[in-house]
């Protein structure tokens, strides 16, 4: 096989579909196989290279599918196999990939391994799970926090011990300092492959080794450890994660991977500080992930000074190693890009082409949210609508993660915005529907009409897919750089903000198609409000600041 197809997913777009929102195909009021089945066409209409889902294992749902109880099946809401083998044989049909979730770090309490496993200290899977004895007064092994909230230990009366979960008390972490947890991983990886899967999402990739000492995390000793919602963003997580033991097993990971052909992993790095330096590690000297991404991206700040740190930091450390990342701006953790940065903007249109025009400008691989094609607004819900367990335990300073996950709209006009007959998991609100697929999808204006368009030329530009990046030094809210070089290169001038801005340019140019709100006029761009420009056959030293 060529490198180009191996490669694939070096410089491709996937597009994420969260299953339980995107459509209802049984009235159910939950999305399922089948009705992604039946909606692939307007993915594959986008112009991407593949799709990931986001877990649809079997599952008791505390979190949503990311606490699985059988790795090797499908959830019943979800459909079945044999769904799931139309699924992949229809995606393909279409040219897109398939990338699964795979949920490593931890599994559900209800999962035959843990079953045994708690009940006893010696049967064989006793090892299996992260156990500690209480300390001598009762209390918990040490101080490590859950994500969600309280101590990550929890007691357990049968075997008399407490067992780490990182996140709800329902997630036991797995014990992968145990090699037949390790091998057992390694096979259910094979499962998928076997069944014709492209690649693998790995959740919490960071996390699936621990400290054998249990040693006690240093306080974050910032302004934002000392002000955080959540007790876990007080620590700096030395020891319950992000452990040096990660990186060799992530090569046997890879060595599984490789024995396939055209197959990838991108994982998940969750991790606060120091993102960007992990990601370079477990991405580089081709022998680890294929690539990740973090949360970097993902957060309220929108400076030219942020995007261009991320951007930088990753290939100051990665490139001489081969090393490459993932960048989004929305998934089904955060608040959805348009309405976190809504601050930016007085449109939020032009806020949502701008947002897809840097995004697909940037060096690496692209992750889009289902939805973000169409501008899509975080939904606005009241404490009785959540069934996110964060947002229960921490509202109402932090709201959860069910606004970024309500469903997908379709029709502004049906019922439920056409995602289901019945009553859906969580509503769907007006502000939602009105940016549903119909309305858009004839209209040159839209924001779905401009995703296509950038998507096309994105698809179309080697520099775009592949080439390097220089930044300009540009004050703020000026974001410039270059992919690419000489005349088929791609210079890409964006202001990140409300307020008009202009440049000068070494040549008189016409912006390509590719470009919102700018008048061109002998040698200078004048960027209107969230204006840019994609420009084809300059360089980075062509722009300059008008005095």
């Amino acid at each position: 096989m060529s490198d180009s197809q191996s490669d694939w997913w070096r410089g491709a777009v996937i597009y994420q579909i969260y299953p339980r929102s995107f459509q209802d195909s049984d009235g159910d009021g939950m999305g399922d196989l089948k009705g992604i089945t039946d909606r692939l066409d307007h993915v594959a209409s986008l112009g991407v290279d593949a799709i990931w889902l986001s877990p649809i294992f079997t599952s008791p749902m505390d979190d949503m599918g990311y606490d699985v109880s059988d790795y090797r099946d499908i959830e019943p809401t979800f459909g079945t196999l044999a769904d799931f083998d139309r699924l992949i044989e229809r995606a393909h049909e279409l040219g897109l990939k398939v990338i699964v979730d795979q949920v490593y770090s931890h599994s559900s309490d209800r999962h035959p391994w843990f079953e045994e496993s708690r009940s006893s200290r010696d049967n064989p899977k006793a090892d299996w799970y992260v156990w500690a004895d209480a300390d001598e007064d009762g209390f918990v092994p040490n101080h490590w926090p859950s994500v969600f909230g309280g101590s990550a230990w929890q007691w357990d009366t049968r075997r008399r011990q407490y067992y780490l979960h990182n996140f709800l008390t329902s997630q036991p972490d797995l014990n992968f300092h145990n090699k037949e947890v390790q091998d057992e991983i390694l096979d259910i990886m094979e499962f998928w492959l076997d069944r014709g899967v492209d690649g693998f999402r790995l959740d919490t990739v960071n996390y699936y080794f621990h400290d054998p000492r249990l040693r006690n995390n240093p306080p974050l000793m910032t302004k934002a450890g000392r002000t955080a919602v959540r007790p876990y963003d007080m620590q700096e997580h030395l020891y319950s994660k992000t452990r040096p033991e990660n990186v060799p097993f992530l090569r046997r990971m890879r060595a599984t991977m490789d024995k396939y052909d055209a197959r990838m992993m991108v994982g998940e790095v969750g991790e606060s500080f120091r993102a960007v330096d992990i990601m370079a590690d477990y991405t580089a000297d081709g022998d680890k992930l294929h690539m990740a991404y973090s949360f970097e991206m993902l957060s309220p700040d929108f400076s030219a000074a942020h995007f261009r740190h991320c951007v930088k930091a990753f290939f100051d450390a990665a490139r001489s190693r081969n090393g490459w990342p993932c960048w989004s701006f929305s998934n089904h953790d955060v608040i959805r890009h348009v309405s976190r940065w809504a601050p930016y903007s007085k449109d939020l249109d032009a806020l949502a082409k701008q947002a897809a025009a840097l995004l697909l400008s940037l060096e690496g691989t692209i992750c889009l949210y289902q939805g973000e094609e169409l501008g899509q607004t975080e939904t606005e819900l009241s404490f009785e609508e959540l069934v996110d367990p964060p947002g229960i335990t921490f509202w109402p300073e932090y709201k959860g993660r069910d606004g970024c996950r309500t469903p997908m709209v379709w029709q502004a006009q049906a019922e439920h915005g056409g995602f289901s007959d019945g009553k859906p998991w969580l509503p769907v609100k007006p502000e939602q529907a009105a940016r549903a697929v119909d309305r858009q999808q004839d209209d040159p204006n839209s924001v779905l009409a401009f995703y296509r368009e950038m998507l096309a030329y994105r698809k179309g530009s080697a520099a775009l897919t592949t080439g390097e990046t220089e930044f300009a030094n540009l004050p703020e809210p000026l974001l410039a750089f270059s992919r690419g070089e000489e005349k088929d290169g791609v210079l890409a001038i964006f202001n990140l903000s409300a307020e008009p801005q202009s440049v000068t340019l070494g040549a008189h140019v016409t912006p390509e198609s590719v470009s919102r709100n700018v008048v061109a006029a002998d040698g200078t761009l004048d960027l209107g409000p969230n204006g840019f420009a994609l420009i084809k056959g300059l360089s980075v030293d062509a722009v300059h600041v008008n005095a």
